[in-house]
């Protein structure tokens, strides 16, 4: 069997273009802030980014403000017909972006996401699964709580408000105006915040509610969607 050449991370000409012109298309959209713990996100070994998801403007925000504070290339998992898609599809492939197929089994999908974290990259994902559609958070799928279990690679909880005012779920063309705010929470551990008798069964539940609490936390409460009462018990 043929191995498998190791992931590329390094910061290509074609991730630095894509990352100024993201900064130019951001702030023509909006006025932008980007805060919180950014000097505490570790600049090396397997990384988590988690983020709520609003918004279209929410891929180019992060990738855009996060890749050059970090001097990390971030890796995303993007549906496989993006890749057809004339120049799109080549600009996603040298940008970050690993193709999954939706159709597959989601076993597929986390081999790769826990490939990318084994080889000490950095991940982003939307914890929700796609967009909100009125801005506040969704239910949360479990993957990202078993990577974050079994790969032990520290999660930085992002919270990204606004966005959905810019360019909401459902509509085609942004409308330029708001503040878009993005806060940046301190890396943590999910197993080192369980209790130490956790079972195994109970585990994966209470680090995708853990993960989240640290999102809604970083957002308005009209953001905070399902897990704002979570808060404020």
């Amino acid at each position: 069997m043929t191995a498998r050449p190791p992931i590329d991370s390094s910061i290509s000409p074609l991730i630095t273009l894509l990352t100024f012109g993201g900064r130019i298309f951001g702030r023509a959209m909006s006025r932008i802030s980007i805060e919180g713990a950014l000097d505490e996100i570790p600049r090396d070994g397997p990384l988590i980014i988690a983020a709520n998801h609003a918004s279209n403007l929410d891929v180019p925000m992060i990738g855009s403000w996060l890749i050059p504070r970090l001097g990390r290339r971030i890796h995303w998992l993007g549906k496989k017909e993006l890749f057809d898609w004339p120049v799109i599809g080549w600009v996603a492939a040298n940008g970050g972006v690993h193709p999954v197929d939706r159709g597959a089994a989601d076993i597929e999908a986390f081999r790769l996401a826990q490939r990318i974290l084994d080889e000490g990259h950095v991940l982003f994902v939307f914890p929700e699964g796609t967009r909100s559609p009125d801005g506040a958070l969704q239910e949360a799928r479990d993957g990202i709580a078993l990577l974050a279990l079994r790969t032990g690679a520290p999660v930085v909880p992002v919270g990204i408000s606004g966005s959905d005012r810019v360019w909401p779920k459902g509509q085609r063309l942004p409308h330029p105006g708001g503040h878009v705010t993005v806060r940046v929470g301190r890396p943590f551990r999910p197993a080192d915040e369980l209790p130490p008798d956790t079972a195994r069964s109970a585990a994966k539940r209470l680090t995708t509610s853990l993960i989240m609490r640290r999102i809604a936390d970083l957002l308005p409460a009209r953001q905070r969607g399902v897990y704002g009462d979570a808060l404020e018990g």
